[in-house]
């Protein structure tokens, strides 16, 4: 099979095609071969060699990517031959693999893609719209509310634009650039958009809709401290991480002079019931019900060290995705 390697950490251009020798499942494990790999900002982190975040650095040489979509072509031992040629995902967790033309995991883990959607969505769903029905979950909007999404043109941010429109709430879509704000404003017309390359977006935004009741913040540093001084006095505040590279900054007297109340994600994944699994089931089938579509980028395979350099420089919309085949 073809995958791609990491040999030594560093830049984008240090992945590599390689041929390797193909996988067999374990007991209690399928192989998939691959149609969609999913690309995160976590991996290029860790391709960089930059450790500290929740997951460790991988020993070299390395297969990078977590999670896979295609289509079951052999079972292990103990597994029921039903799942052969079945439209599968999966988040394969902590153990690496996902940039290659095969994939091995666990029954348990597969999610079966439903009717209508393809393999790049699905890899979307399984993993950035996990997390963001997680954040929908902690902190569901109202139709009273002004929901502020930071990176509204990024994987996550897109796809909770849409969850705050369904319920009827005002939306503030918040995004960088004419390229980003354009592909954002084509969610509709009851989206507010912003750009906040604008120095005043704040402003701007406070001008259309007044402070927001609720902000979903992934993108912290100063972006997401301004973000958090908008907030309206008793409006609530969700972190779910930090792409400019630092957290934003929160402090007692923030949530005490104007009564906010401040959140992060975190372990609230894993400690809700049905856990991480149960969210990425429940997204899955919710994108096959049409109730949110994801927003992805495509590279080929063998791009991989494009795909990296297009999200690290905040070039790529969406999820970025990997297609392998076809």
């Amino acid at each position: 099979m073809r995958a791609i390697r990491l040999h030594r950490f560093g830049p984008a251009t240090n992945l590599v095609l390689d041929d390797l020798p193909d996988l067999a499942p374990a007991p209690g494990q399928v192989r998939i071969a691959v149609a969609a790999s999913g690309v995160h900002l976590l991996d290029t982190a860790l391709r960089r060699g930059e450790a500290g975040g929740p997951l460790p650095l991988p020993a070299l040489p390395t297969v990078p990517g977590r999670e896979v979509a295609g289509t079951v072509d052999l079972v292990g031992a103990g597994v029921d031959e039903a799942w052969r040629g079945r439209r599968v995902v999966a988040h394969l967790g902590m153990v690496p693999g996902g940039y290659a033309e095969q994939a091995v995991t666990a029954v348990e883990s597969l999610h079966v893609v439903p009717e209508g959607t393809g393999f790049a969505d699905a890899v979307a769903l399984v993993g950035t719209g996990r997390t963001a029905l997680g954040v929908f979950e902690l902190a569901p909007p109202t139709a009273d509310d002004v929901v502020l999404v930071l990176s509204a043109a990024g994987g996550m941010g897109w796809l909770l634009v849409q969850a705050a429109r369904t319920v009827g709430a005002t939306v503030v879509a918040a995004a960088r650039g004419a390229r980003r704000t354009a592909r954002v404003g084509e969610l509709g017309a009851d989206v507010v958009v912003v750009d906040y390359d604008r120095p005043d977006w704040t402003d701007l935004v406070r001008a259309r809709v007044g402070g927001p009741t609720l902000v979903y913040d992934g993108v912290g540093g100063t972006l997401g401290r301004a973000a958090l001084e908008s907030t309206a006095s008793g409006g609530r505040f969700v972190m779910f991480g930090w792409s400019a590279g630092e957290p934003t900054r929160v402090g007692t007297a923030d949530l005490v002079e104007r009564s906010l109340t401040a959140g992060w994600l975190g372990q609230r994944l894993r400690n809700r019931p049905g856990g991480i699994a149960g969210l990425a089931a429940r997204s899955v089938e919710l994108g096959g019900r049409g109730w949110w579509q994801p927003l992805v980028s495509t590279y080929p395979l063998a791009e991989a060290a494009a795909a990296h350099a297009d999200l690290e420089g905040r070039r790529a919309l969406g999820k970025v995705v990997l297609t392998v085949g076809g």
